[in-house]
């Protein structure tokens, strides 16, 4: 079965992208596919890095997985709606993984870490199991967790999905607030009318094909 098919998408640095459409039309593969949890069995996704000011791209699906991995865990970051963080470990801990496993010192990674929790209103909660936490500050540690690793695109796939309305509220600013903050770039899927207005485009996605927010009515 097709899920995809003739999808063309360029995002831009410091871009937020919303993607809508019915269940079943193909949004959660294309973000698996984009942050390369999923290989398509053709076509091409290209990541463009800027290195001591000259620039190339590279292919992700052509890469063999020890350097996919490597790619994944430098280069993008995700936020899922079910926040994925380990129970057994602190919302701290939580952040720093991702950082330990590129090879990050615990010093510097704790250090990040504290950095990114005092911007998310986080810090007298660092220590303190997701257990003990609101699903509005899981979801701020999983966005932190997201970020430690300085990547160049956050894929985030339903985010606000469990929150409440003022916590899917916050969350979708602070979307915003990192972006002007750290220029990255978001691709957000989306059921929530508020949260895709927001971005700076929206696509579609239907029958597995992609059309701009001017294309396609929601039917």
């Amino acid at each position: 079965m097709q899920v995809l098919r003739d999808v063309n998408l360029t995002v831009d640095r410091g871009e937020v992208v919303s993607i809508v459409g019915a269940s079943g039309a193909g949004k959660t593969t294309l973000l698996q596919i984009l942050g390369s949890l999923d290989r398509p069995d053709s076509g091409q996704v290209f990541y463009e890095m800027t290195d001591g000011g000259s620039t190339t791209q590279v292919d992700i699906v052509q890469l063999p997985e020890r350097q996919l991995a490597a790619f994944r865990n430098r280069h993008i970051g995700f936020v899922f709606q079910s926040h994925n963080l380990l129970p057994e470990f602190t919302a701290l801990e939580n952040v720093c993984i991702p950082a330990l496993i590129a090879g990050l010192s615990m010093r510097e990674a704790r250090q990040r870490a504290m950095e990114l929790l005092t911007f998310l209103h986080l810090e007298a909660r660092a220590d303190h199991k997701p257990v003990a936490l609101s699903g509005g500050e899981q979801q701020r540690v999983s966005v932190a967790r997201a970020l430690i690793n300085r990547p160049d695109v956050v894929l985030a796939d339903e985010p606000s999905g469990n929150l409440d309305s003022v916590n899917a509220r916050e969350l979708h600013h602070l979307f915003f607030s990192l972006r002007e903050q750290y220029n990255q770039s978001f691709v957000i899927v989306t059921h929530n009318p508020e949260l895709a207005e927001m971005a700076d485009r929206k696509i579609w996605m239907k029958d597995g094909q992609s059309f701009s927010s001017e294309a396609v009515t929601e039917e």
